[in-house]
């Protein structure tokens, strides 16, 4: 019997209440306890841990998250070293990282009481900043780093080596390290490959490139992909999952690789990453 659920809701969609109330109902109903990230937590500042999360590793045997891709995330950076699962319902759009959707929930809750899932782990990525001779910034990521220009229509060079062997110099505007999770957002729109998410490998995609034979280039998960801001005078700016990102400057180095942390995810057989892939696209 599962000693307990924790659940990330993102309180601003509006049928969130709702679902919340019926996992705690039909949770409850078997006598597992259930626990919510309150709405007063501000799981949007990204700037400030989620003091509940911060709990569960001793309570929880698994996490629900409610809410569309921006919210799982969030969650999968919270939980990325807690070794807890992740099941995500989808009240959002497209809905990648969402294992189901929200007409559904009875069905597969009932699966999880009975064990009848499986736990598969996804790549993260970790991004150190390096300004001069120190670390200016480090953080994980679950779907992608970002280096793009500002919003004047200015060209960025970015040069790019893997494992000190230099690769490409990209001019456009930047350039997305993809993780296979993080294959199907925005690398996916500037061009580049779709992943099976359980894969281990690094998605290399130009945003935009000035030179028409520059494409995605996909590299080991043991490599170490580092990228070189080449142009100075306009603002450049370094994006993770899309929630967290601060300035950068001319000659800062930017390096990433594998992280040690994984998110792992709960996985159902009738719901496998190419059914999905069919209908989310089609």
């Amino acid at each position: 019997m599962l000693r307990g659920i924790g659940v990330v809701p993102n309180w601003q969609k509006e049928k969130v209440p709702g679902v919340v109330a019926s996992i705690k109902s039909f949770f409850g109903s078997y006598g597992v306890p259930v626990y919510v990230v309150p709405e007063k937590d501000p799981l949007l500042n990204v700037a400030s841990p989620i003091a509940e999360i911060q709990k569960w590793p001793q309570k929880v045997d698994l996490v629900i998250v409610v809410g569309g891709d921006g919210t799982f995330l969030r969650a999968s950076r919270e939980l990325a070293c807690t070794n807890l699962p992740i099941l995500g319902i989808n009240l959002g759009h497209k809905g990648f990282l969402a294992e189901i959707e929200v007409d559904k929930l009875n069905y597969f809750m009932e699966k999880l009481v009975k064990g009848d899932y499986r736990l598969g782990e996804r790549m993260m990525l970790h991004t150190e900043v390096i300004r001069g001779d120190k670390q200016f910034a480090s953080s994980i990521s679950l779907n992608d780093v970002i280096i793009s220009r500002g919003p004047f229509s200015r060209i960025i060079r970015v040069d790019t080596y893997i494992n000190h062997d230099f690769l490409e110099s990209y001019p456009g505007d930047g350039v997305i390290i993809a993780s296979p999770t993080g294959s199907t957002g925005y690398s996916l729109s500037s061009g580049g490959p779709i992943v099976n998410p359980f894969l281990k490998v690094l998605v290399v995609t130009p945003i935009c490139p000035h030179l028409l034979y520059q494409r995605s280039v996909i590299v080991n998960q043991d490599d170490v992909v580092t990228l070189t801001i080449a142009t100075k005078g306009t603002d450049i700016f370094l994006t993770l999952d899309g929630q967290e990102g601060f300035a950068l400057e001319y000659n800062d180095s930017i390096h990433i690789r594998r992280a040690k942390c994984v998110t792992k995810v709960i996985t159902f057989e009738e719901n496998n990453f190419y059914k999905l892939l069919h209908d989310k696209l089609i």
